[in-house]
This record gives C-alpha cells, structure tokens and sequence, in this order.
C-alpha cells in the first residue's frame, strides 16, 4: 500500500523524462497509473465488504517511534477509489484541454503529487502522516489554482485559497496533538477505540474546536467558503478533480473518520448540523445569483459540503448512510459537471451561460452528459443522486438537534439546487443557438470520456442502487458509524415525506428557473450586503496584518543592533522571569560558599566588563574583552574543566589579535551613549544577568533524565575505541553535533573567503579600494592621504 501511494511521486519527478518520448501522448500514458491503482483498490472490494481492515506499517522514524502505516476500511477504499478512478479521467481530459500548452508538463508533474498525497491523507493511520499530507494537498492545490501565473486573478485565489486552508491546518495541528495527549496515541486505530475517554475529558471541547477550525476551512464551510469560488481561476481539470472529488472533501472525510471517538455528544450534533446547514443554504443561494458555470458549479459544490456535514452531524444510522451515497453520488455527477462546463468554455469561448444557447445541435455527447449529470445534481429520477437525496431528507427528518432550523434550509436549499441543476444542464444547450467569442464544435474524445463515463454512473448506480449499496456505500457508512450497518438502497420508496419534500422542490425549483432572469435581477438588492460578508473580512484581516508587519518593522526592526539585543533580552528576561518567579516561586539561595581567589576572578571579571563597556579607545576595549574571556578560562581550569581552559585560551588568543589587526587602523568613538540610553542598557544587562544566574543555580541541581555521564566513560573503549573520553563524544557519540559545528566553521570560512577575494569593480560605488577595506569613517582620511602622496612625488 505504501508503494500505491508513493507511486504518484515517483511517477512525477520522471514526468520529464518521459515528455520527450511520448510528447502529446504523454496523458494517456500518466493516466494509466490511477487506472491501475483504481483497478488494485478494486480488487479489495470483497474483504472490505467482509468486514476486513487491511493495514500496511513501515517503520518511518524508528527513533521517534512514528511509522508509516496506512490502513484500508470501507470509507478509505471509497475515497481511494473516487481519488484514483476520477484522477483517470482527469488526466486524459487535462491531455486534450490543455494541448499545447507551453506548462503542459508542470501541470502533470503537480497533479501527480496532488493525487499521490490525497491517498496518503485517506489512508494514513497517523495523525502525523496524515497532517503531513494534509498540509501537501494545500501546496499542491495552490500551484494548481495557480497554474495560469500570468493571471493575477488566477495568482490572487491561489494565496486566498493557501492562507484559509494553511492558516486551518495550523488550528488542525493544535487539536491533534490535544487529541492524541487525551488518547494517549497518535494512531487512528487506538483513538476511535476510545470514544467514552475522549467525551468526558476536559480538553475535549479545545479538541473539538480545533479539529473542526481545520476541517471548516478545508471544507469551505461557512463562513471560510469563499474561497472556493474563487478558485475557480484555476483550468477547469484543477475544478474537476480538486473542487467535486478530492481536496474539498478532506475536511469532511476527516470529520467522518473521527466520527465513532469525537460524534455522538451534544456539542456535535449541535455545531455539526449548525454549520453544515447554515452552508447549505449560503452555497445554494449564492449559487443561483451567478452567471459563471463554473461559479455556479462552486456554490453548489458548497451546497453538498454543507449537506455532508449535516448528516455527520446528525450521527444516526439513516444519517450515514445518507453521508456515503450522497459522498459518491455527489463525486459523479459534479466531476461530470466541471468537464462539461470546461468543455463549453473550450468550444465557445465564454463562461456566461446567459451567452450560450442551442448548443445541443453542435454538441450533441455533451449536451446528453451534462442533461444526465444535472438530473442527478437536482436529485431526480432515475438518477443515483435522487437515492442520495432521499436518504439525506430522511435522515433529517429522524434528527433531534435543531430539526426545524436543519429542516426549513434543506427543503429550500433543494429548491434552489434544482434550479442550479436547469440552468446548467438546460440553459446552454436549449433554445435559440447563440452567437459566441468562438464557433462551437463538440469536444475532442479525451474530453468526452470523463463526463460520459462519470454521468454514465450516475444512471447505472440510479437503476441498481443496490449495486452501489452493496460494493460502496455499505462498507464506507459502516466505517463512519463505527459499526456495521445494512444498506438498502432503492430508487422507490413509496409515497412518504422525503418524495413529497422532492417533489415539492422540485415544482419551486421549476418555478425559480422559470423566472430566474428577475429572480436573480430581485437578489441584487442583497449585493452591498454580501459584499460585507466573510470575504471582506478576509482582506480586512490581510490588510491588518500588512498594518502590523509595518509597524512592527518601524518599531522593532528599525536597523538599530542595539534595539534588536535590547527587545530579545527583555522578552527573555519577561517569559523566563514570569515563569521562574510567579509561576513557580523560586527564589534566590543566598548561602554560597565561595573562596578568595574566586572572589578575586569575579571581581576581575566585572573589572574587564565595566573598562569595555566605558572606555573611548577601541583597543582599550579590546584588551578588557580578552581580559574577559582569559578570566573565564581561568574558572574553567579552576573547576576541573582544562580542555575547556585551554580551548577558551586559543580562541581568545586569536580573537584579540585579529579584531587588533582590523581595528587599530580605525578612529576613536567619536561618541559614547546618551546617560539615559546607559542607564536603560545597563538595566537591561543587569536584568538579564541575574535571571541567567538565578536560572543556572537553580538548574543545575535538576536532573530530568538520567545522567548518560556514566554510559559514556564505560562505552568509550569498547564501542568508541577510544580512552580520551572527550575525543570519543566528539567524534562518536556527538557526531551530529561536531559535524554541525563543522558545516557552521566552514561557510564563515567560505564567506571570509569571499569577502577577501571580492573584486572591487564587481560592486558600483563599492568601498573596497585596492583590495583593502575602506570604510566611510575613513574615506575622507584616505583621499588626504593620497593627496599628500601625490603632492611629495611631485
């Protein structure tokens, strides 16, 4: 399994290779990858209709104890299957949509990681791996959505997209790690095994936020779901594959797969059907105020997150396996959808379905797929989406928490869906044949084959949904409830609520589209209001923090060295004074045995300390740092440390020749501090000075964790071979730790070099003369100097 998911990486740094070779078809070839994938996923239908969970584990970081393990259930087999079977047909679509293009490769090469990391976050057992892949589909789907990086539209989305789903991400951080603290585990397993520990614990509510902070924003759940119209700048293979199937749906799949440890409480099944209502309702009215398909595609794409979420929320049997038909169904007939709309675009020129008409004549294939897939987007029959609907309207009527509210925005939603469904499905391929930017043709057979294949399923899965049932939604709707459950699906079930609420939809939803030119011209009336919404508070937010960032650069990183160290130390001396003195009341121990030679090196220290920090002579200052650092030394050797005394000694020795060799040529300070700039510097050093001291003389008795001292005197010889102890943890059990001091030694090394080696004509209006240094205090000096040389020669 670890190999199905890594394939897609491996396939996308050889994408290169192989363009030179297979050229146009290079497509065709990448898209055999999820068709085998598809195919090996297949091939587990019977053990995961059994019951079976199939788990694979590599260890990752042993040392870490994190491995790489990847576990197969009803609901990762159906996202695996939607992942990889969609990911086929988007790959020969992208082939005949983006022919030609000058990034054809690039798109390829970042699809391909995208897939890859979308199976390993479906998969992952760990909270770890599946955050790492988590984070990886909001890089990948960043370069996606801004593919076209001419567009500044295009480039604008992809930032708004990466802000909301990253700045989620880091929220989803937080909960996992409170999540794994309450379980005591980070494996997915071990944690749905604990529901009852994880509902009464007290950090169950900061759990909770965070993990649906994370999967809100994934989810383009209101209010985080504008960005996902906006996305919708990226070509249309990105809005098939990411925007119906894949990306979007990571927020609910995770809501669905922590649903037996974190559902069933009452803050869940209040937020849940909330939010997932509320989203609904916004995605399907903002939906019919549109013109774009695309855009209207992306507002009923929220519609169907919200329902999700809804039915999560409302946890019951019916409930889930409304989820899983409504997951699948909404999966086919939306990536359908997606490659029409990107078909009509392609053929036409424009996006505006108010520009297009008759199309049906001149696109016949497209105009019967997209007449299939909107039949079942509105939830009609025989269509799997009416199954679905069926369902989710049963399972809202069975709900208890907040059922009147759930209730009014599901029927009206329905409403409005139904007439989102006609105008995409029937608007631009009925009535009068349009004239548009470009003469119509129906779409290469690469283009064809997702739609046609996809709303094929739809209508297969409507006439037998007991196939579906049984293979898929089953197994998936078990794995969510976290017990076996029996799907019986079937496309008639008598006359009840669920078909009257349908068929009640469905006369508004006509009506709606009937009427919609005014009806929409009505809805403008709303438009200062929108324009207020969640999307205005996201740039007011950027804007705040552009406020910020330049404040605090004026404030704090104004290119003063001292402001820097005084506004580091400070903050050292508040968080670690805050904590040692309130937080846990230490106090100074003022029984100190101290000797009269130690007395004498302190006082020879402060000694060396007050010269430097007082004198006007550069060398003078100098000298009383070495002094510094030669009384350091001396405690050294005084404390049975004379490798440290000695190695102290070298680095002094060199440090005062060299910093005499470079500033004996340089003036006196031309002027000292203000007093008061003295006095805020010498506060701020005495500060920091005594919570350092105060620090180690009340650590140094602390001892969290055995002493390895012994360890390693016993271990030298026999494992390090070695009897100089010291040598031994250098070079052997600090290894990492000298060969990083080595890597730090060797680029000073080389920048010095560079910097003896700059040529001064490589750097206009460079202060570098002849090779040597001159600096702006001494340039006046210089050209003096080179006067009175000039003038004695002559």
């Amino acid at each position: 399994m670890q190999l199905a998911v890594l394939s897609g990486f491996l396939l996308a740094a050889l994408v290169p290779l192989l363009s030179g070779a297979f050229d146009r078809r290079l497509g065709w070839l990448i898209a055999l990858l999820p068709a085998a994938l598809a195919l090996w996923f297949g091939s587990h239908l019977p053990l995961i209709m059994a019951g079976e969970v199939i788990t694979h584990e590599w260890a990752w970081i042993p040392g870490l104890d994190i491995s790489l393990t990847f576990v197969l259930d009803g609901l990762s087999l159906l996202f695996a299957l939607l992942i990889t079977g969609i990911g086929t047909l988007v790959f020969l679509y992208a082939s005949g949509y983006l022919a030609g293009h000058v990034d054809l490769n690039r798109f390829y090469v970042v699809l391909l990681a995208f897939m890859a990391s979308m199976l390993g976050l479906v998969l992952s057992d760990s909270l770890i791996t599946l955050f790492v892949f988590w984070e990886l589909t909001s890089i990948t789907s960043y370069l996606l959505i801004g593919f076209n990086h001419q567009d500044a539209d295009a480039r604008k989305a992809a930032l708004q997209g990466l802000f909301v789903t990253v700045g989620g991400g880091l929220v989803l951080l937080a909960g996992m790690v409170l999540l794994a603290q309450m379980a005591g585990s980070y494996s997915l397993q071990e944690i749905l095994t604990q529901g009852d520990v994880l509902a009464n614990h007290p950090l169950y509510l900061a759990a909770l936020l965070c993990l649906l902070g994370g999967a809100f924003t994934k989810s383009a759940q209101f209010p985080f779901h504008f960005w996902l119209p906006n996305a919708m700048a990226a070509p249309t293979p990105v809005s098939s594959y990411l925007h119906s199937a894949t990306m979007v749906k990571a927020g609910v799949y995770l809501l669905a797969r922590l649903h037996p440890a974190m559902g069933g409480t009452e803050i869940w099944q209040t937020l849940l059907p909330l939010f997932g209502a509320t989203t609904m309702f916004v995605g399907a009215f903002l939906a019919i105020r549109s013109t774009g398909i695309k855009k209207l595609l992306a507002y009923s794409t929220i519609m169907a997150l919200g329902t999700l979420t809804l039915l999560l929320g409302i946890g019951t049997e019916t409930a889930m396996l409304a989820f899983a038909a409504f997951l699948l169904g909404h999966s086919l007939y939306k990536g359908a959808l997606f490659m029409v709309a990107g078909a009509l675009d392609h053929s036409t020129g424009t996006k505006d379905v108010t520009a297009m008409g008759g199309l049906r004549k001149v696109m016949p294939i497209t105009a019967a797929a997209a007449l299939v897939a909107g039949l079942s987007l509105a939830g009609l029959p025989p269509l799997f989406g009416f199954v679905a609907k069926e369902l989710m309207f049963e399972a809202v009527l069975t709900g208890s928490y907040l059922l009147a509210y759930t209730l009014v925005l599901a029927l009206v939603s329905s409403m409005l869906v139904i007439a989102v469904a006609a105008i995409v499905a029937l608007k631009p391929f009925f009535g009068v044949l349009k004239t548009t930017p470009r003469t119509p043709h129906e779409a290469g057979g690469s283009m064809l084959a997702g739609p046609v294949v996809l709303a094929s399923l739809s209508l297969l899965f409507g006439l037998f949904p007991g196939v579906a049932g049984i293979w898929l939604v089953q197994a998936a709707a078990s794995s969510v409830a976290g017990e076996p459950l029996i799907a019986n699906l079937y496309l008639w079930h008598g006359i009840n609520a669920p078909l009257l609420m349908s068929l009640a939809s469905l006369v508004v939803g006509a009506l709606i589209f009937w009427r919609w030119e005014g009806f929409r011209q009505r809805l403008s009336v709303l438009d200062p209001l929108i324009a207020r919404g969640p999307e205005a508070g996201y740039y007011k937010m950027m804007d705040g923090l552009v406020w910020l960032a330049a404040w605090q650069t004026r404030v704090l990183q104004n290119g003063s060295m001292r402001n820097y160290l005084s506004v580091i130390l400070m903050t050292l001396v508040l968080l670690v004074g805050y904590t040692l003195l309130w937080r846990y009341q230490v106090h100074w121990n003022w029984e100190l045995d101290v000797q009269l030679h130690e007395l004498i090196i302190a006082g020879l220290l402060v000694a060396a300390t007050a010269v430097a920090c007082t004198t006007r002579s550069r060398l003078g200052a100098v000298a009383s740092m070495g002094v510094l650092g030669f009384s350091v030394a001396l405690i050294f050797v005084l404390f049975s440390a004379p490798d440290l005394g000695i190695t102290q000694v070298l680095v002094e020795t060199l440090t005062v020749i060299l910093l005499v060799l470079v500033l004996f040529r340089l003036p006196g300070f031309v002027s000292l501090s203000t007093p008061r700039q003295r006095i805020r510097d010498a506060a701020v050093a005495l500060l920091t000075g005594g919570l350092m001291t105060l620090l180690i003389m009340k650590t140094i008795d602390v001892q969290v964790f055995p002493s390895i001292s012994e360890y390693m005197v016993a271990q030298s010889q026999p494992l390090g071979y070695g009897r100089n102890i010291v040598n031994v943890i250098l070079v052997d059990f600090r290894a990492l730790d000298t060969l990083g001091e080595i890597f730090v030694l060797a680029l000073a090394a080389i920048g010095v070099y560079a910097m003896l080696k700059l040529n001064p004509g490589t750097e206009p209006g460079s202060n570098l003369r002849g090779g040597s240094l001159i600096l702006p205090a001494r340039e006046e000096e210089a050209k003096a100097d080179k006067s009175s040389e000039e003038g004695r020669a002559a």
